[in-house]
């Protein structure tokens, strides 16, 4: 097979300036600016990575649509089943938006499709469950953007949707109450590269904010959300480099348990980095 390959440049006079503001190896220096980080600040978010760098939820489109959606769910005690995908991607996120939810909401269920029964995303099988135990509101996590078929089965139903998803969009989005994903057209969120458990963070952050709840409380599902991160190779840059820093901190410090049984299964001792975790 005949590969061609295509060896990033630096412009030796911005390594030269950027060397003598960190006072690294010019060599590391070269390897930030090929990766777009120029200056003294861009390389301190790098490499000091902080909840500050995170974005405001309310810049996705559509979050105060799911935010109120949810809100009025809460309001008439309505049934919420939180939906994702049999991968790692959509297993955390499922664990994490159900984790939150429960800890204050009780009418509440998840669902996972079966891998080889119903196959990746959204599933007739997985809406007839929810219709038959008596579902007003499904949130859709790392899946959804190009279900627009079974949305409007489900919307003839009379069972709502909000999708959490990061993949690209179709032509036509489908008929959801509400769509996060910041890889939409139309969507001005900052940073395009988050995970299917990150737009369910999101969402989390935004719900967190709207009820006056303080952002310590949700801090402790990012050890989900790093090994989602990790597990899904997206970016580790921008808000990814901090929540994935931040997760992993308290995967080395206070496992939930059952990170804690797969570290121990796995035999690894010492501080894991985010190898470790995806492996």
């Amino acid at each position: 097979m005949e590969k061609r390959w295509n060896i990033l440049k630096a412009d030796s006079a911005t390594v030269t300036a950027l060397q003598e503001q960190l006072k690294i190896s010019p060599i590391l220096c070269e390897l930030l600016v090929q990766r777009g980080i120029v200056d003294f600040d861009a390389a301190k978010k790098f490499f000091r990575p902080q909840i500050e760098h995170l974005h405001s939820p309310w810049l996705m489109k559509d979050m105060k649509k799911a935010v109120e959606r949810i809100q009025t769910a809460f309001d008439k005690e309505e049934k919420i089943l939180v939906y994702g995908d049999y991968d790692v991607d959509g297993t955390t996120s499922v664990a994490l938006v159900y984790s939150f939810l429960s800890s204050f909401y009780d009418n509440l269920m998840y669902y996972i499709p079966d891998r080889y029964k119903e196959g990746y995303g959204i599933s007739i099988q997985g809406i007839d469950r929810a219709k038959k135990e008596g579902v007003d509101l499904i949130i859709a996590l790392d899946c959804g953007i190009k279900a627009n078929e079974k949305i409007e089965y489900a919307n003839s139903l009379k069972i709502d949707f909000i999708i959490c998803d990061h993949h690209r969009p179709g032509k036509k989005l489908p008929p959801a109450v509400a769509i996060l994903d910041p890889k939409r057209s139309d969507c001005e969120y900052p940073f395009k590269e988050l995970c299917g458990c990150g737009v369910g963070f999101k969402l989390i952050q935004g719900l967190s904010e709207k009820r006056g709840i303080d952002f310590n409380e949700i801090g402790e599902y990012l050890d989900l959300l790093a090994v989602s991160i990790g597990a899904d190779i997206v970016e580790m840059t921008g808000e990814n480099r901090a929540l994935a820093f931040y997760g992993l901190k308290i995967i080395n410090q206070s496992p939930r348990v059952g990170l804690k049984a797969l570290i121990e299964k796995s035999g690894k001792t010492g501080e894991l980095s985010i190898s470790d975790v995806v492996f």
